[in-house]
């Protein structure tokens, strides 16, 4: 793949859902120019803008002159940072603070921030009068490449991560690509493992250009877009072909039934592990597992391995800091997992680097001796 050489001001990529259609932006200033964007397709919409403590010190004024400036009436709601927000405890709180802003189901919840906002915020705006508008400003990586486009929202239970939501798609999706120099490098990387998991899955060649790049991406500018890009385009299509993942979108969860395990099995301690970190170690895994049962080369797990180690990822269950429970215990969370239908264990697995496949009925003692190895 190649870079264009003048890149436009922003990047649109549209996700085609018919009436429910909607454009990705991604570029510099779009938190700036949010108000002019939101204004030329919501008319008249009032807003609450739902973000936590970390983002709205960072970048809530310049959003709120923003919309001021767009004639757009806005209340601010903040919650504390971190997946422990993503609970019901907190879920009640914004729910009741959107109600007292008298906001109506023509207007908008707006989620600034970043996975675990935008994943909260979807919620609220699904379910609030029975659904309201939603717009995503997502501020990480991680969050501007998966979690803002396609509309899966959600929060936690002590069952597992992400096992009460509902699908409630956004109506814009604004990614300021300046909000990811704020980002601690821990949070970068964390947000690349959802890059990388773009080529991993059936894009061979993205995959080949990041072990190439990814040094560039890091440090910004063209090839940090066209990153970005490149992963929701593939999202979108994936999303535009089976919206709710009764299909080949559960392809997009390669790595994350092994890794929210792991973040279940940490209490979502963000010090510990953060979900991007499960994510890289779940895609190792899920490579590590697919040569153990002799799907694929055990080369392509180790250039997985080496690829993410190289950029400062974790690659393994022993990097996660403090003690876990037994592999039996493990099994549990996986079972739980929404990823698994009617008690038939589903993996995303691999033939190869870019050849993902949906396993079913994958053997539950496999899996047990393959974790017990770890």
């Amino acid at each position: 793949m190649t870079i264009a050489a003048d890149l436009p001001e922003f990047t649109t990529v549209p996700v085609s859902l018919g009436n429910r259609s909607y454009d990705i932006l991604i570029g510099a200033g779009l938190i700036s120019r949010a108000g002019e964007e939101i204004a030329k397709r919501l008319e008249g919409v009032r807003v609450a803008i739902i973000t936590d403590e970390n983002v709205a010190g960072s970048h809530l004024d310049r959003l709120m002159r923003s919309l001021e400036a767009a004639s757009i009436a806005a209340t601010a709601i903040i919650v504390a940072p971190g997946e422990k927000s993503k609970g019901f405890a907190t879920l009640e709180t914004v729910t009741n603070a959107v109600l007292a802003a008298r906001l109506e189901r023509g207007d908008a919840v707006i989620a600034l921030g970043g996975g675990v906002i935008g994943d909260l915020s979807g919620f609220v705006a699904g379910i609030v009068r029975r659904g309201m508008g939603f717009i995503q400003m997502p501020t990480s990586l991680l969050a501007q490449v998966d979690s803002s486009v396609g509309g899966k929202t959600g929060i936690n239970t002590a069952h597992g991560k992400n096992l009460v939501g509902v699908f409630h798609q956004p109506q814009l999706v604004l990614a300021d690509t300046d909000a990811l120099d704020t980002l601690s490098p821990r949070e970068f990387r964390a947000g690349y493992a959802e890059v990388a998991k773009y080529g991993l899955i059936d894009q061979p060649d993205f995959f080949n250009w990041l072990e190439m790049n990814w040094r560039q991406v890091f440090a910004g500018g063209p090839e940090r877009t066209e990153a970005i890009a490149t992963s929701c385009r593939a999202k979108a299509a994936v999303v535009a072909r089976d919206e709710r993942e009764t299909g080949d979108r559960a392809l997009l969860n390669l790595g994350h039934t092994f890794g929210h395990a792991l973040e279940t099995a940490t209490g979502y301690d963000s010090s510990r592990l953060v979900h991007g970190e499960g994510v890289s170690i779940g895609m190792v895994l899920a490579h590590q597992f697919s040569a153990h049962m002799n799907l694929a080369s055990p080369d392509a797990a180790a250039r997985v391995e080496a690829h993410l180690k190289a950029v400062g990822l974790p690659v393994s269950i022993s990097e996660i800091p403090g003690t876990l429970p037994p592999a039996e215990k493990l099994m549990d969370f996986i079972v739980q997992d929404k990823k698994v239908s009617r008690g038939a264990l589903t993996f995303i697995l691999t033939h190869g680097i870019g050849q993902a496949f949906i396993a079913t009925d994958v053997p539950y003692s496999a899996v047990l001796g393959f974790l017990k190895g770890k």
